[in-house]
């Protein structure tokens, strides 16, 4: 395992053991993810890129979290993610799904320093992945037409997500959404302005989190979508 620099390193270690005992992977990954992480490391000591307090459990919260969506849609080739901030889980999905045929996913993120840091990590690992600095709104200019799979984690309310995928494509795409405890919530929340038909999922990683897959959407004409 690379080393993950200074602090707590029997705590990272044994972070990590347990992250990858929730999702397997490879031992080629693996190396890729402990590099991938003392770069993070690294970084956030000058750049602040994520919570200091998750840092001694960042496999479990932030690798696992984002790896688990690896294992939807595994025929969708063309991925996109925005907000990724630190590169959950658009590097994550990068790093685990580089090996599939036609595999390439776009990052879109505003803020400058996660910007180059998801830049730093995508050139040195030789990641299939596209860095857009521009806000969401802004991104379907760079984006291409047609994106099979939308992720974003930690970013905004359900009800908000599909008033941004609107922007990123008008063509037919899954919303892949890791949701907390209130899922329930935002779900009712965003029922109010979009007719949604989706599939709830468990999270491997927190009992009571879900991955909402967004299958469907369109507004409802009562309320509008940017209601």
């Amino acid at each position: 395992m690379a080393r993950l620099g200074p602090g707590t390193p029997d705590a990272l270690a044994h972070d990590r053991a347990k992250a990858l005992s929730m999702v397997p992977v490879s031992h080629e990954t693996s190396a890729q993810l402990d590099v991938y992480v003392e770069r993070l490391i690294r970084w956030q000591s000058i750049k602040n890129l994520v919570g200091p307090a998750t840092i001694p459990v960042i496999w479990t919260r932030h690798i696992a979290d984002s790896a688990q969506l690896a294992g939807f849609q595994p025929e969708a080739t063309i991925w996109a993610d925005i907000g990724s901030g630190a590169g959950f889980p658009g590097l994550v999905l990068a790093i685990l799904l580089a090996g599939r045929p036609g595999f390439h996913i776009h990052l879109v993120e505003s803020n400058g320093r996660k910007v180059a840091f998801l830049r730093d990590v995508v050139r040195n690992l030789g990641l299939p992945a596209t860095i857009h600095d521009c806000r969401i709104e802004d991104a379907y200019r760079q984006l291409p037409e047609k994106i099979d799979c939308l992720t974003a984690r930690a970013l905004a309310p359900l009800r908000e997500l599909l008033r941004l995928q609107t922007f990123i494509t008008q063509n037919p795409c899954i919303g892949l959404f890791p949701k907390g405890q209130d899922v329930d919530v935002e779900l009712t929340e965003a029922a109010k302005y979009w007719n949604i038909q989706a599939d709830i999922h468990p999270s491997l990683t927190d009992p009571t989190a879900r991955i909402v897959e967004v299958i469907n959407f369109s507004p409802r004409a009562s309320n509008g979508a940017s209601a």
